[in-house]
């Protein structure tokens, strides 16, 4: 039933609840010692009126009527609970006094001085008739073994003022709850408001609007650091929308390009073309080359969004230096006119060889493609603190600032006048940076403009022993 409720409800009704408990404890304690305050002064009392009872009672004399103050009764009975004599003197003011109930048998305190003295005990009867009571004083005298006295004074003052006290209590329980109700209340409404902000910033997203922000008051406090972490988390979804939005648009626009021309080679074909061999001929290798083309894009989109997706790649010993090693003497024969330097130490790491090797391939290529062919190259495979490094240097014309910042975004070019026949798409350096973290590594580039660019791999490394 309770998890029905609004935090806004639960909140105030649990405030009103601890606070109710806390009341409701003060006031029984203040009951509670104040009754046991008038009590002990009404046994004082009794106390005081004995001595006088007792003479009265046991005296010569024997004047038990006359002994008895106004409103108290008295009564002395035998052990066997017979009669011997009673009085009760009626209050002023009072037409008549009720008499107490005595209780049939009270049991007495041994005496500890081997039964010398009186045995008393003090006890509350209510009155036979009327609603009123009565503190009792029962004792057996010390002289008169055999015989128990009563005597009973009326508890009319001290209910009256416990009766006041208690609807004092009430009323003042009553009232603090009430207001404690309407403060908490307005309190939490309070503090609760920017949770209704964040509602209706999710409501607002949820509507597709995504540069919707939660205004945030104070980020101190904890709705304000709710508030914080929603708008962080809207900045990352809004950027990571864009991104998708133009990624995907970047590779509806690559894919247009060689699927436009596949579409002109077969209209080349249906306008006669399978009639002069020549147009054939050049029909059916542009169709092949532009398949191609669309067959790496399409791998490489695929691979992105595997690695994107967490899907395990294989695990295995991979010696990084001999596949490096591989890397460029491939690359040396695609660009025989090209010197690349290369400097490995042996250094093994675990993953997957054939996408670590088409990371140093798209990192080769990136060189190829956007250095002049007389620019040297520098590679270098190694171990350092614990990590295995792989980084490819060229002596190219660097990169500005701008393109530090974009250069592994997806389909971004650094050139965008370069022609795609000899720039490629742009996914290249996504594919290491995503391969990279695949393994648990990082890749990062430094460059200046003028003096080359320097892409640095770091993997986790096989501890060697």
């Amino acid at each position: 039933m309770i998890s029905r409720l609004s935090l806004r409800s639960r909140l105030v009704l649990g405030t009103i609840a601890l606070a109710a408990v806390g009341l409701v404890a003060a006031d029984v304690a203040t009951y509670t010692s104040l009754r046991s305050y008038l009590y002990s002064r009404a046994d004082s009392t009794l106390n005081a009126v004995h001595p006088g009872v007792e003479s009265s009672f046991f005296g010569h004399d024997h004047r038990p009527d006359e002994v008895a103050p106004p409103g108290y009764c008295v009564e002395l009975r035998t052990l066997a609970e017979k009669r011997v004599a009673a009085t009760c003197q009626v209050a002023p003011g009072e037409t008549k006094q009720p008499l107490p109930r005595y209780p049939s048998a009270v049991t007495l305190p041994s005496h500890p001085n081997s039964g010398e003295g009186d045995r008393i005990r003090f006890l509350t009867v209510p009155a036979v008739e009327g609603g009123g009571r009565y503190r009792v004083r029962a004792s057996i005298e010390g002289d008169h073994p055999n015989e128990m006295l009563f005597i009973a004074a009326p508890l009319r003052n001290e209910d009256n003022t416990l009766h006041r006290l208690f609807l004092v209590e009430l009323l003042v329980t009553a009232a603090v709850l009430a207001a404690l109700a309407a403060l908490g209340l307005w309190i939490v409404r309070l503090g609760l408001r920017p949770l209704r902000e964040i509602e209706s910033t999710a409501a607002a997203i949820h509507a597709g609007d995504l540069s919707h922000r939660v205004e945030v008051e104070n980020e101190h406090t904890e709705v304000g650091n709710v508030g914080t972490a929603i708008n962080d988390m809207l900045g990352r979804i809004e950027a990571s929308d864009r991104r998708l939005r133009r990624f995907v648009a970047d590779a509806s626009h690559e894919l247009r390009t060689p699927l436009a021309a596949v579409r002109a080679y077969a209209e080349l074909f249906t306008r006669g073309a399978e009639s002069r061999p020549e147009d054939l001929a050049r029909a059916m290798q542009g169709i092949t080359r532009e398949s191609e083309r669309m067959s790496v894009l399409v791998e490489d989109l695929l691979l992105l969004a595997r690695l994107d997706e967490g899907r395990p790649l294989e695990r295995e010993r991979v010696q990084l230096d001999d596949l490096v090693r591989d890397a460029v003497e491939m690359s040396h024969a695609l660009d025989p006119e090209r010197t690349i330097d290369l400097s490995a130490k042996p250094v093994a790491v675990t993953g997957d060889g054939v996408r670590l090797r088409q990371a140093v391939d798209n990192l080769l290529s990136n060189v190829r493609s956007h250095t002049p062919a007389a620019a040297p190259v520098r590679v270098t495979v190694g171990r350092e603190d614990g990590k295995a490094v792989v980084e490819v240097a060229d002596s190219g014309p660097g990169l500005t600032s701008d393109e530090l910042e974009r250069v592994f975004e997806r389909f971004y070019r650094a050139d965008a006048s370069r022609s795609r026949a000899s720039g490629g798409v742009g996914l290249g350096l996504s594919i290491v940076a995503a391969v990279a973290r695949a393994h648990g590594g990082t890749v990062t580039v430094r460059s200046e403009a003028g003096e080359g660019a320097a892409f640095r791999i770091e993997l986790p490394a096989i501890v060697t022993r």
